[in-house]
C-alpha cells in the first residue's frame, strides 16, 4: 500500500494529492498510465492494484510537461475529480504564467483510482437500456 510522506508535500511545492475514477481494468490501467508517465518524460515512483479495484500511482514529471501529463491522465480513460481538474488547471497556468522560472522544477501526483468492474458497468448500462 503506499504510504504518503507528509515531509515530502513541505519539499515539493507542487505535491498534489487527486482522485479520479475509471471504468478501465485496473492492470491495463497501470500499464497505460506507466507507459504514458514515461513517455512524458516523467518517473513512476510506486504503483498498484488492490484487490477491490483501487489503482494507487505516486509519480513525478518537470511542470513544463504539466499539459502533456495532464492530457494523458484524461486519454487514459480516467475521470479527475473536480479538486484534481482544479488543481492541474492552476498547475498549467501557473507553469504558463512564469514558464522561465519554473518550467525544469518538479510536480508530484499522488493518484488513488477507483476502477468499477466491467460487469458491474455492463450492468448499469443494461438497466438504462431498458
Amino acid at each position: 500500500m503506499l504510504q504518503r510522506d507528509p515531509r515530502r508535500s513541505a519539499t515539493v511545492p507542487w505535491a498534489l494529492e487527486m482522485k479520479a475514477v475509471s471504468i478501465v481494468e485496473p492492470g491495463r490501467l497501470v500499464r497505460t498510465l506507466t507507459g504514458a508517465i514515461l513517455g512524458c518524460g516523467g518517473w513512476v515512483l510506486s504503483r498498484g492494484a488492490t484487490d477491490t479495484g483501487v489503482v494507487n500511482m505516486l509519480f513525478e514529471f518537470e511542470r513544463q510537461a504539466c499539459i502533456d501529463v495532464y492530457s494523458i491522465l484524461i486519454a487514459a480513460g480516467i475521470e479527475l475529480s473536480q479538486n484534481g481538474h482544479v488543481r492541474f488547471t492552476e498547475l498549467c497556468q501557473c507553469t504558463r504564467n512564469h514558464h522561465s522560472g519554473c518550467g525544469d522544477e518538479i510536480a508530484s501526483i499522488d493518484l488513488e483510482i477507483q476502477t468499477f468492474p466491467s460487469e458491474v458497468m455492463n450492468r448499469s448500462a443494461q438497466c438504462y437500456r431498458a
